[in-house]
């Protein structure tokens, strides 16, 4: 058998918790935590108990940032004729550009 995960402050996360979401929702979780560059477990379990959810730059965050920017820049290219903006692309760049200001500071 396998060692018992425990947390910073060696208390074992023995209960498991779920949630369903939408295919929409599971894409923005999934965009958000590959920002964060935390694992899954650990950025739900921040934002749900109300806590900063701290970046950390290493490669992976950048290459994720690189990723949604394209995909950002994409969707602006397929809407410029005028088109409306959906809700989840905002939120999109509302979390790129926290994480960019974020990066920033922690540079300065």
């Amino acid at each position: 058998m396998s060692a018992k995960n425990v947390d910073k402050y060696n208390r074992f996360r023995s209960i498991t918790v779920g949630f369903r979401v939408s295919p929409e929702e599971f894409d923005e979780l999934n965009r958000a935590v590959a920002l964060s560059g935390l694992p899954k477990q650990e950025y739900c379990y921040r934002k749900c108990m109300n806590r900063d959810v701290v970046v950390q730059g290493n490669p992976r965050v950048y290459k994720q940032l690189k990723i949604n920017l394209e995909m950002v820049l994409s969707e602006l290219k397929r809407i410029e004729n005028g088109a409306k903006i959906n809700a989840e692309l905002l939120e999109t760049i509302r979390l790129i550009n926290t994480t960019l200001y974020g990066l920033k500071g922690e540079r300065e």
